[in-house]
């Protein structure tokens, strides 16, 4: 779909991400860094957020002060298990109708594979794990994006074709603060047409319910104090001083990829960074961690960082409040005796 008319195109359409009838946190995101790019470029067009989902409706109350100009509602029944054909199908019918200029989607396990598809469909490109994204006063799109490993930010644009696509993973934007008294447009999409096609020609099927893993403590990207440990950690067994502080401070434990690789932590839920999650706690406590900048972009934006190293050079402390030289397993072992002295006194 090259375009020789971009200016046919015009708007920002955010599409949101519904969760056990909730709208996910980054959607409010997304919608928040759309704001930002229509008050540095009011001719890109007004904002849409488009949800999908069986009984989305009930969803409205929490885009409503968003600071959306429009919100656009697609509630079908067998839309409340996510298909990638089906709503990618749908996604199509909506921006090739509407034509927006920039489209913004959550870089999460769902919708990044969505985006992707929708790229291919709509024969655009997709910027993918955005960083940051600006806009140019003639609505060019660029989108900052993390390359090997995170050592560089790469600056990606979209000239000749529409619409400008990017996916952002959640915590990356903060949420822009709600506009009392807003009232968006509100519109429906009928997928009924869209639906009776692919079950009667389905692409994949459903074999049952969805289910989301329970997570055991507080989340990474929710608690108020993040201990989070890198390669410096030496092994397994020391592990356990990061989850003993955590506890102590009523926090969670974070992780840098080594650690997953190495089977110090089970599984990428705890891993901060491009790739994983985006943490602002009030305080985040680095132990062993180098300061790669694919870690700091997960959580550089900590009101106190407090990092603990051998390598006084250690990129981390560039971005650090307070620089702790030394042994992290040893300092840990301090740290842990002092704080259950005090508890107990």
């Amino acid at each position: 779909m090259k375009t020789t008319h971009p200016a046919e195109w015009k708007g920002i359409l955010v599409v949101g991400e519904i969760r056990n009838s909730r709208v996910q946190p980054v959607t409010l995101e997304l919608i928040g860094k759309a704001r930002e790019l229509k008050a540095t470029c009011p001719t890109v067009g007004d904002i849409a957020v488009v949800l999908i989902g069986d009984g989305v409706s009930a969803a409205l109350a929490e885009v409503e002060t968003s600071g959306a100009d429009e919100v656009i509602l697609v509630d079908h029944k067998q839309t409340s298990l996510f298909h990638n054909d089906l709503y990618a199908t749908i996604l199509q019918n909506i921006i090739t109708s509407r034509k927006p200029s920039v489209v913004l989607l959550p870089a999460t396990a769902q919708y990044q594979d969505l985006a992707s598809m929708l790229g291919i469909r709509l024969n655009t490109g997709v910027a993918a794990h955005c960083v940051d994204i600006r806009i140019s006063k003639a609505a060019e799109m660029l989108a900052v994006v993390p390359a090997f490993g995170g050592k560089v930010l790469g600056d990606i644009l979209c000239p000749a074709h529409r619409p400008q696509m990017a996916t952002v993973k959640p915590g990356i934007f903060r949420q822009a603060p709600p506009i009392s008294g807003n009232k968006p447009q509100i519109s429906h999409f009928d997928p009924s047409a869209i639906v009776a096609e692919k079950l009667q020609n389905p692409r994949l099927v459903a074999l049952g319910n969805s289910a989301c893993a329970t997570t055991r403590g507080i989340p990474v990207e929710e608690a108020s104090v993040v201990v989070c440990g890198g390669w410096g950690m030496g092994s397994k067994e020391n592990w356990q001083l990061l989850n003993e502080l955590a506890n102590l401070l009523g926090g969670a434990v974070g992780c840098t990829r080594p650690a997953v690789d190495e089977g110090w932590v089970e599984g990428e839920s705890q891993m901060i960074g491009t790739s994983g999650k985006v943490v602002r706690p009030k305080v985040y406590i680095g132990a062993g961690v180098s300061g790669s900048s694919h870690h700091i972009c997960g959580m550089k934006d900590s009101d106190l960082i407090i990092s603990i190293n051998k390598d006084e050079k250690a990129s981390i402390f560039e971005v650090s409040d307070i620089r702790v030289v030394g042994d992290a397993k040893q300092i840990l072992e301090s740290l842990i005796e002092k704080i259950r002295a005090i508890r107990k006194a």
